[in-house]
């Protein structure tokens, strides 16, 4: 089978590696895309294991597509009748990007019309109920080049099942995993955010401290799926569940909003990783390492002015908290994500590397400082 993985603008090369490290062979990748080669199993094993996928689609093919026409007839082409049934759902939604075919209801009209006739033509009628299982199809077209997907996973993957309560300014799943990996996590060292809101970035870090896949507790759209052999869904979830280990490192969370904590450890909970991760009350002006003399790392979203603090607020905040971090902890490392390009400046430290990454639709940059500071 040929598989998409989508994924935030900037997390291709995680992903990718992810994918590698699965055995699976990588076709193509583009921004916010990683195409592969794998066996039906796969379905199973990616929704459960990612943990920087969007979303995981089966690909059944791509042609170019320069005209309404040229659309009808590739959609038609593929072989929609080997997943799709008689009494099947199959709404279609799609994105087009720099292309001559832009209107995207015109466009899943003629998906929609040619998927019909297709299936027409294997079960002889002409109207469909939609009545059984649902294959929801989405269309991607880049460039004039028309891709079409069936999505196996249903609810986005950065949906883990633990977040039933996200806070005020919520930190996608995927990019907290990802700034944890970027982090480049070491045993015995600790991990903190102290910022931590609901918990996001701790919580992945603790999954990923104990290797917990990160789907392990939710369904997915494709169980329904004959395609998709049962026992690959078991299979999947047993290995993963044997997998699990405890962890070499310890993971705290603060926060100065006694709710925020409150809920914070309520999603721990949900996520089975209360035993891996602290939560405690503090004020990040006032910070202190949870540990005495350890060696650790800060991973953390401050407000940047989008949706919690005006600008100038969350830069004086900034600026408090990094110069108590220069005098309580001057030798940890710091990961630190915000769409404010003056952040250096009132954080009051030049970072040692920086990387573009996406909160949704805000663009961001992770502030990196892991070179030990001159006294």
């Amino acid at each position: 089978m040929v598989f998409t993985a989508t994924c935030l603008f900037g997390l291709e090369g995680l992903l990718g590696s992810e994918i590698d490290e699965l055995g699976y062979k990588r076709i193509e990748t583009i921004d916010g895309r990683i195409t592969f080669e794998a066996p039906s199993s796969a379905a199973a094993v990616c929704n459960i294991s990612l943990r920087f996928a969007e979303r995981l689609f089966i690909n059944l093919g791509s042609f170019e597509a320069y005209s309404f026409d040229d659309l009808f007839e590739g959609t038609k082409a593929l072989p929609w009748g080997d997943y799709i049934g008689k009494t099947d759902a199959f709404p279609v939604k799609g994105h087009s990007v720099r292309s001559k075919l832009f209107s995207i209801p015109d466009c899943q009209k003629i998906v929609k019309k040619a998927m019909v006739d297709s299936l027409a033509a294997k079960y002889g009628v002409r109207r469909f109920e939609e009545t059984g299982t649902k294959y929801q199809i989405e269309f991607f077209i880049l460039n004039d080049r028309a891709t079409l997907m069936i999505d196996t996973s249903g609810e986005g993957l950065h949906k883990r099942g633990y977040r039933a309560n996200a806070g005020i300014a919520p930190l996608r799943e995927t990019l907290a995993a990802a700034m944890v990996k970027l982090s480049r996590p070491r045993d015995n060292v600790i991990i903190c955010d102290p910022m931590c809101g609901s918990g996001t970035i701790a919580i992945e870090a603790a999954l990923m401290a104990t290797n917990t896949a990160p789907g392990i507790k939710r369904a997915f759209a494709a169980e329904a799926f004959p395609c998709i052999p049962k026992e690959s869904w078991q299979t999947a979830r047993e290995n993963a569940l044997a997998a699990v280990t405890e962890p070499l490192t310890r993971i705290f969370g603060s926060d100065i909003d006694p709710e925020a904590l409150a809920t914070a450890k309520e999603n721990a909970a949900k996520a089975g990783m209360s035993r891996a991760v602290e939560f405690f009350r503090a004020d990040v002006r006032e910070f202190v390492s949870p540990i005495e003399n350890a060696r650790g790392t800060l991973i953390f979203n401050p407000p940047y002015g989008e949706r919690m603090l005006d600008l100038q607020s969350a830069r004086t905040l900034c600026g408090e908290a990094g110069k108590r971090f220069a005098a309580a902890i001057p030798d940890w490392q710091m990961y630190i994500i915000t769409s404010d390009k003056d952040f250096e400046r009132y954080f009051g430290r030049r970072c040692d590397k920086k990387r573009v990454l996406y909160n949704g639709m805000i663009r961001c940059e992770l502030f990196q400082f892991f070179k030990r500071r001159s006294r």
